[in-house]
């Protein structure tokens, strides 16, 4: 029957045999630097060191490490001294590194600086190239995996700031040895769209953080040169601020990560509204100055038409004949008045001349009674002959005797 022994007993017998070995005490290895990162409480570093076909787990203690002249990036080829041990906790084959110096960069940054290198010969990174985004973006053209938390991010923060835009993914690979040319693809589709169904104002191409090797497909020539064969601006938002890729380098603008990249395109609808309102404002104070210089300019015209118009003179004229007819009306008036005292003055007169006012005097007037002429001497009468006499108050008659002859 086999023996059967505990798993901590197998991990521990390991560890055991590798440190027997003082070949493995002892040991110098050389390969690139990959995901260093050194822990924020123990100050420890963790990285990997590789070459083209395998990888090995590392740690430098505290001590050791706060000897190194420089934190290795991501890519540089270093030789790293230390001994082979083995971590209990994940039976993990790791190599305890006492001392690490570069040795020049690695493959994949000899690569980053030949291609930087031969574009910026080429012009592709020339400031004159780079085209200006638009300010009011309808559309936005995104490259990036359709899984990644940055397409996430992405669309969170266009909504948050600039909900009216419209959004085209196309989703690819953002890592891996078919990722440049599905990015290429990608690219190249929303082209076709914005030059064929509709337009797209500006494209954003973005990956999260990650390694040399993880953002290594933005690094690609067919990538650089699909970028500068846009028509439509692009944006790169690729890894972390530290990050950078030739992707940055050809785009028109780089963003620092993806977030930072939406914010670029789109303006935030806070600052909008505090525009239009300050905008609105100004616009309120420009119509109530142009509307009181208008009021004082109408006013003007009022008063220059007044001088001028035909209505005024109208009234004028009219006034003018009222006047005439007040001093026609005074003097016929007085014409009238006058006439009037001179008609009294003659009714005067003719009342006194008349015989009434004779009869009132004790007078008469004494008429034949036939003929009705007025007597006025004896030998008009004779004797028997009726008489009609008219005194104050009244008529009689008498006759005629012979005495009265």
């Amino acid at each position: 029957m086999p023996t059967v022994i505990s798993i901590s007993q197998l991990i521990s017998d390991i560890k055991n045999t590798v440190q027997a070995n003082d070949a493995l005490q002892d040991v110098w290895v050389q390969g690139e630097v990959s995901q260093f990162t050194q822990a924020a409480g123990s100050g420890h570093c963790y990285f990997r060191l590789k070459d083209g076909a395998a990888t090995l787990e590392c740690v430098m203690w505290r001590g050791q490490a706060a000897h190194l002249r420089r934190v290795p990036a991501h890519g540089d080829l270093v030789q790293a001294h230390g001994k082979v041990d083995v971590y209990p906790a994940q039976g993990r084959l790791q190599l305890v590194v006492d001392l690490l110096q570069p040795t020049g960069l690695g493959q994949l940054n000899q690569a980053f600086e030949a291609l930087k290198a031969r574009l910026l010969a080429e012009g592709l990174f020339d400031p004159a190239r780079k085209r200006p985004l638009p300010a009011w973006p309808r559309r936005v053209g995104i490259v990036t995996s359709a899984d990644a938390a940055a397409l996430r991010d992405i669309l969170r923060t266009l909504k948050a700031r600039y909900a009216l835009v419209d959004v085209l993914l196309a989703s690819t690979l953002v890592q891996g040895s078919e990722a440049p040319a599905q990015i290429e693809a990608a690219l190249q589709r929303l082209n076709r769209w914005s030059a064929t169904v509709e337009p797209i104002d500006v494209i954003i191409v973005a990956r999260g953080g990650g390694s040399l090797e993880e953002l290594w497909a933005f690094n690609e020539e067919r990538v650089a040169r699909a970028i500068d064969a846009s028509a439509v601006p692009v944006v790169s938002g690729v890894g972390h601020e530290v990050d950078y890729t030739i992707a940055d380098f050809v785009a028109d603008v780089r963003a620092p990560t993806p977030t930072a990249a939406a914010a670029l395109v789109v303006p935030d609808q806070r600052d909008l509204r505090q525009q239009v309102a300050g905008l609105s404002g100004l616009l309120t104070t420009h119509l109530q100055a142009r509307l009181v210089a208008m009021r004082r300019e109408v006013q003007a015209h009022r008063r220059l038409l007044a001088r001028v118009s035909p209505q005024q003179l109208i009234a004028y004229r009219r006034q003018r004949i009222d006047e005439l007819l007040w001093r026609g009306q005074a003097r016929i008036k007085g014409r009238m008045t006058l006439a009037h005292a001179r008609v009294s003055a003659q009714q005067a007169r003719v009342e006194a001349l008349n015989p009434r006012q004779v009869l009132a005097r004790g007078y008469a007037i004494v008429q034949q009674k036939i003929s009705g002429a007025v007597v006025r001497q004896v030998r008009q009468v004779t004797p028997g002959e009726r008489l009609r006499i008219q005194v104050t108050g009244g008529t009689f008659e008498a006759e005629v005797t012979t005495d009265d002859i």
